[in-house]
């Protein structure tokens, strides 16, 4: 007798980005999941980019049948402020993908994600990995929808300092406005932050083992790996780089490669120095109910494997 494996059902909500296309490559190869479509949003470069981008990785693993609905080319509040000196001026910099063979869908990132909610069979996981906008403006606008919502896995926030300024990570300070909405919406959520993030690891070994692969889909991941590796060496000293983005998608797929603690989290949205700060408390202060899984360790060594073998499944 057979039985059928269950699937998650997921929408990716993206700006790529290096991590993006890795997690983007991740979600389509994972068996357990079963990815509705991919939403994009400003962040890594702008909304034109970013959507282009997760086209041109589509088309790379020949998947152009995923929809792909552009959201708002802004933040909720502010005007777009984008990584070049990270990801490059495409967002998608230092290695030759193809062009899109597809299409966004016409409807755009809100009324899709709204659509694809209210058809779905069974509650969705979003898995948000840049600035948190369309998932914001979904809440805000259709409050109602959050029944449909099984679990937000979101890529973002951090217990500690920053990566884009001493306060905040880059996803939330981009959108703080949404993060906020999204932290106080009730709706279950883990947070895969800096400080999983930078312990899921990969740099210069791995891009040649993906060369040694042979396949396009290997030499192009090596490439776009050796070049987001680079901003490492040149900031840091380290031939290293955080797969920040692939960590939310590993988690929701394998939930035991992650290890989380509850907390209760909320966002910093008018402060000096201090926007877009991921606010945890670790104290558990009275009035203030844990409402977030913080991710804090990964089994560093099966990650790495599970991007290698996804990237290997590619033909």
């Amino acid at each position: 007798m057979t039985t059928t494996r269950h699937r998650t059902p997921v929408i990716i909500d993206c700006d790529p980005g290096h991590d993006d296309a890795l997690a983007i490559t991740l979600a389509l190869a994972r068996p357990e999941l079963e990815v509705l479509g991919i939403t994009t949003v400003g962040g890594n470069s702008t909304l034109a980019n970013t959507t282009r981008n997760a086209l041109r990785v589509l088309a790379l693993l020949d998947r152009p049948d995923v929809p792909v609905a552009a959201g708002p080319p802004h933040p909720m509040t502010r005007a777009l402020e984008t990584a070049p000196e990270v990801h490059g001026v495409s967002g998608l910099d230092g290695a030759d993908l193809p062009e899109p063979v597809s299409e966004p869908r016409p409807e755009g990132a809100l009324e899709f994600l709204r659509a694809t909610l209210d058809a779905a069979p069974a509650p969705v996981t979003l898995i948000p990995v840049g600035p948190l906008t369309n998932i914001g403006l979904l809440l805000r606008t259709y409050p109602g929808i959050a029944d449909k919502i099984a679990h937000i896995c979101l890529m973002g926030g951090a217990t500690g300092p920053g990566n884009w300024t001493p306060a905040a990570e880059f996803n939330i300070w981009v959108d703080p406005e949404a993060a906020r909405i999204v932290f106080r919406s009730g709706l279950p959520i883990t947070m895969c932050g800096l400080e999983v993030t930078h312990k899921a690891l990969m740099g210069l070994a791995e891009a040649d083992r993906l060369q040694a692969i042979g396949t396009r889909p290997a030499r192009v991941f090596a490439d776009l790996l050796r070049f987001f590796t680079r901003f490492q060496v040149e900031r840091y000293g380290t031939d290293q780089t955080p797969i920040h983005d692939a960590v939310a998608v590993a988690h929701v797929a394998l939930p035991g490669m992650v290890t989380t603690r509850r907390y209760h989290v909320d966002v910093e949205t008018t402060g000096e120095l201090t926007r877009g700060r991921t606010v945890v408390d670790d104290r558990g202060v009275p009035g203030a109910p844990a409402n977030v899984d913080v991710a804090l360790e990964i089994d560093r060594a099966a990650f790495v494997e599970l991007l290698i073998e996804a990237i290997a499944s590619y033909g």
